[in-house]
């Protein structure tokens, strides 16, 4: 825009020396070449906007082209006639025609509104454009025929000041779409800014081989340049631009698909299509030693169902932090399924790599992870498979992550993986699936085994047990399916069934007259977690309308590792005027520190120490510290596993409050409960004084 304005500088300080420089023929050969190029920008214009309306089918665009290819034709015209010493006197009415045809076009298609037009306007316009250029140089001929020559400059005159006015108004109306298009509005600016330079010169000059026409035929040259600038940029440059950035975005968004593809969204490390990739390609490249060790988040679907989604992928997120910060550069890790990664090192060097790594891990999850409200544990079972001849990368995979499946059963939580690991993986995967149907088919059940007050003689409380009755495999141990259950997270809707089951029978006992029994339930690691526990007890006991006082949730001490979360859990369940006991007492791994943080009514003794008594020393010694133990802290005591009259002695002796066992009942059915409540009774009448307990029974 600027530039134009520049040159008008020089052209009016040195005119007579700017001029002084062309001399005779040299002038009008250099005034034919800006002629010719004038002719060559309108009809690059015109031809530029024929071809671009095939694809924008843009009214504005056909009508600028349209009104440069007549430009171009006049200037054609123009040229020959110049060049024809008769038909000289052409020159003046076909400038007088183009000023004003350019002028009052270019206006015309800015305020027409734009529309989309079909590709037979373009073949009707251009067509008719040809009818116009001979209609103009018709009119241009006749003209001189009828007008006196100074009639034809007074003409010219008023025809470029009316031209400045209209390219005024065409700045003005130009500028209001800067903002909205700056680059395309500043060229159209600019060459409007030229053409009333052009026309200032064309009025100032009277001769048309003075420095002026001259100067109005270079502006006229800057002002097509500009024109033609404005309509590449539209028709060429923009939409090359936005292909460009439409490729750019695209080769992004494939960029971000792949890595979607071959990465967890969650943890952002490489996903299991990945690592099948990066084994396919390279585990037999060369003959190093290659290894898999598969990790998983012991319980990870219990926690997930507990805690919800969004927690448990805050957790797997920070599992992935402290995994990630202590993985040796040449390691691959990957992150699989839930609560599962996997880590691919294709160099070995030694075993003992392998189990510092390991060990590694376990002492980097020593800390509990802090997600929300919750403080976890992010105990973690390892396998490790060694590649093998022959072994594909699937094969390495499934090896190691049943490596860690047997993890889950020892302390330490890594193994190696051993040939025997693969033999009933495709048993315990049948069993997982019909355990997710066992609970819809009804296919679980209760028994109750009695517990007996050694102060008053009764039976007074029962412990709910569960049992799978399998179609086809028949009776399932419940230490099978439970930790089925607990890894892939059926632990909870079963639970709520036991709860509720338990809480029923209690009341029915009740309505057919016997004395009411407290009944105990046990609770998993995973109801823990549940965000819902208390109101889903508080629900039950107001349905089954049972006296909360009638039951009991055992907890196991290897639950009590988490003091803060567990204190609050525990009271808001003790609020509810339900009692808490603590099965499995001593086989735990936590603090004692709990008994006194923890609103404990009773510790179960496990069978473990009992089994022994009277006949191992240290298990005596150790059943008796734990009996007075419980005294001091005024909690009752329920030993378990109670089989021979001798343990019994022995406990009775020690100030034992409460025991249940085969000697006095094995687990039962409730019908069976109701239907030899009395004969229980007496069996219980019959082994006490078979020890000479003689004493009054009183509360």
């Amino acid at each position: 825009m600027v530039l134009p304005l520049l040159l008008v500088i020089p052209l009016l300080s040195f005119s007579n020396q700017i001029y002084g420089v062309f001399q005779g023929d040299m002038y009008q050969d250099i005034k034919l070449v800006i002629q010719i190029l004038i002719i060559v920008f309108t009809m690059a214009i015109a031809i530029q906007s024929y071809l671009v309306f095939s694809h924008l089918l843009s009214n504005q665009t056909l009508y600028i082209g349209n009104m440069f290819f007549i430009i171009a034709l006049l200037e054609l015209v123009s040229l020959f006639f110049s060049q024809s010493r008769e038909w000289n006197f052409m020159n003046e009415p076909l400038h007088i025609l183009m000023r004003l045809y350019l002028a009052i076009g270019f206006i015309l298609i800015i305020l027409n509104p734009k529309k989309r037009l079909t590709m037979n306007h373009r073949i009707l316009t251009y067509g008719c454009s040809m009818l116009f250029v001979l209609g103009s140089v018709f009119l241009a001929y006749n003209s001189t025929k009828i007008l006196p020559k100074n009639w034809l400059d007074t003409i010219d005159t008023m025809v470029h000041l009316i031209a400045i006015i209209l390219q005024i108004l065409t700045i003005a109306i130009v500028s209001t779409y800067v903002k909205k298009l700056p680059k395309r509005s500043m060229w159209l600016i600019s060459a409007a800014i030229s053409l009333i330079v052009s026309d200032v010169f064309f009025i100032v000059s009277h001769d048309q081989s003075a420095i002026w026409d001259f100067s109005a035929l270079i502006y006229q040259f800057l002002a097509f340049y500009f024109f033609l600038k404005a309509i590449y940029y539209t028709s060429v440059e923009k939409p090359f631009q936005q292909l460009l950035k439409i490729k750019k975005d695209l080769e992004q968004s494939q960029q971000e698909l792949r890595f979607q593809a071959y990465h967890d969204d969650i943890t952002l490390l490489p996903n299991e299509h990945l690592l099948l990739k990066t084994l396919k390609e390279n585990l037999h490249n060369n003959k190093e030693q290659k290894a898999i060790i598969a990790i998983e988040i012991d319980r990870f679907a219990a926690i997930r169902s507990s805690i919800g989604i969004s927690n448990s992928n805050k957790m797997m997120k920070l599992v992935a932090e402290r995994i990630q910060a202590i993985v040796p550069p040449h390691y691959f890790a990957t992150k699989l399924r839930e609560g599962q990664f996997v880590i691919y090192i294709d160099h070995v060097k030694t075993i003992e790599e392998l189990l510092q790594f390991c060990l590694n891990l376990k002492s980097a999850m020593t800390d509990p992870l802090q997600v929300q409200l919750f403080s976890l544990n992010g105990n973690l079972n390892i396998g490790i498979a060694l590649y093998e001849d022959q072994w594909t990368g699937e094969e390495l995979l499934m090896h190691a992550q049943l490596a860690m499946r047997e993890a889950r059963q020892i302390p330490q939580r890594f193994l190696f993986y051993k040939p025997y690991m693969s033999k009933g993986i495709a048993d315990r995967i049948l069993l997982e699936q019909d355990l997710h149907n066992a609970l819809a088919n009804n296919e679980f059940y209760l028994d109750y085994q009695p517990q007996v007050n050694l102060k008053t003689g009764t039976i007074e409380s029962v412990e709910a047990l569960v049992r799978w009755r399998h179609p086809t495999r028949g009776f399932v141990p419940p230490d099978v399916f439970i930790p089925i259950a607990e890894e892939c997270g059926l632990i909870i809707p079963l639970g709520k069934w036991i709860l509720e089951t338990a809480c029923t029978q209690a009341k029915i006992w009740e309505k057919q007259g016997l004395p009411p029994m407290k009944v105990a339930v046990n609770l998993s690691l995973g109801q823990l977690f549940q965000q819902d526990l208390v109101e889903m007890v508080q629900d039950i006991l107001q349905r089954t309308k049972l006296d909360p006082t009638f039951l009991q949730l055992e907890i196991t001490e290897s639950m009590t590792m988490n003091i803060d979360q567990m204190t609050q859990l525990l009271h808001e369940l003790k609020a509810l005027g339900i009692q808490i006991a603590v099965d499995d007492f001593g086989t735990g791994y936590s603090s004692l520190s709990y008994l006194k943080e923890f609103p404990i009514d009773c510790l179960k003794i496990d069978r473990t120490f009992v089994r022994n008594v009277p006949h191992n020393p240290n298990d005596e010694a150790l059943v008796s510290m734990i009996i007075s133990m419980a005294k001091h802290l005024r909690l009752k005591v329920v030993a378990e596993g109670i089989e021979e009259v001798d343990q019994l002695s022995f406990l009775i002796d020690g100030g034992c409050d409460y025991i249940q066992g085969y000697l006095f009942s094995k687990p039962i059915s409730p019908q069976q409960i109701t239907d030899t409540y009395k004969d229980l009774h007496h069996h219980v009448d019959e082994v006490l004084t078979q020890l000479q307990y003689i004493e009054d029974y009183i509360i």
